[in-house]
């Protein structure tokens, strides 16, 4: 039987709020767009995500993996470093504005370990996982918070003193180390579930819902808004009609993994999740 280690990610729920920042891709998109998402938020704030690819459901995933093993045994990551790996990585984050004097986290772990607790079907997936952490790499973050200060850093940085390493060892962003840290509000996001699930849209679908459902409650929602946290792209009558196919399927599977899901009329459901013990990470 397989072990694993993670139980949960605490993750940012900006990063799982913001609509665009992951959603389904067609064949050869990430060659021909561009990452360009803004999410506003109360009172005037707003965080703007930069990039020359779009983001996919392969890189939700291991994003959700780095986030769920910085929470476990991840170490802080100072403005100040004293390492040469630690400013190495700092350098590589570029902090900028109100950043550059918070933390970030590192975490480290070999590609097999990654793999295996976000539910890879190949062990042995380096390669993908590369290109992921590379493409998170390239995002850019801006965030405009309350008064008017602003933060700007990388997704995340990634560094390496030896290509030979067969692991990652990278830095998360200031958001993400204080949802980690319990020091903003986090998002709560089961690592078996993530690992059960098995379509692009339903792990989409999955991460959005737990930002916005508590664990132990229901919400209402309607497919087509399901459907646009999963495709932002506007489509033709007849692709629309698949997408909504797509994303009912999504649905169901979240019924198979333990969330309950209730069509109470056509095209409206109520989702309740799973009731999820609490859990103090380590800091």
């Amino acid at each position: 039987m397989q072990q694993y280690e993670l139980d949960h990610a605490r993750h940012d729920a900006i990063h799982c709020l913001a609509p665009g920042l992951f959603r389904a891709l067609q064949r050869g998109e990430r060659r021909t767009s561009k990452l360009d998402v803004v999410y506003a938020f109360g009172n005037g704030q707003r965080v703007e995500f930069s990039g020359p690819e779009p983001l996919g459901a392969d890189d939700l995933r291991v994003l959700q993996g780095l986030v769920a093993l910085a929470g476990l045994e991840g170490k802080i990551l100072t403005s100040t470093p004293k390492s040469a790996a630690g400013i190495a990585l700092r350098n590589l984050l570029e902090p900028r504005w109100q950043a550059s004097s918070e933390d970030a986290v590192v975490v480290e772990s070999s590609y097999r370990r990654l793999a295996r607790e976000i539910g890879y079907a190949k062990i042995d997936a380096s390669d993908s996982i590369k290109r992921c952490v590379e493409r998170l790499w390239k995002v850019s973050v801006i965030v405009q918070c309350l008064g008017g200060s602003r933060r700007g850093f990388r997704l995340l940085a990634d560094y390496r003193t030896d290509e030979s390493l067969q692991g990652v060892h990278v830095a998360l962003n200031p958001m993400l180390a204080g949802a980690i840290l319990g020091e903003s509000r986090h998002v709560r996001i089961s690592m078996a579930e993530i690992r059960a699930l098995r379509s692009e849209a339903s792990r989409l679908l999955h991460q959005r819902l737990c930002a916005w459902i508590n664990p132990g409650t229901a919400r209402k929602v309607e497919l087509k808004t399901l459907c646009g946290y999963v495709f932002v792209t506007e489509a033709s009558a007849s692709t629309t009609r698949k997408r909504l196919s797509r994303t009912r399927e999504a649905i169901e599977e979240l019924g198979n993994i333990g969330w309950k899901i209730t069509e109470y009329s056509k095209g409206r459901y109520e989702i309740r999740r799973p009731t999820v013990n609490s859990h103090k990470l380590p800091r």
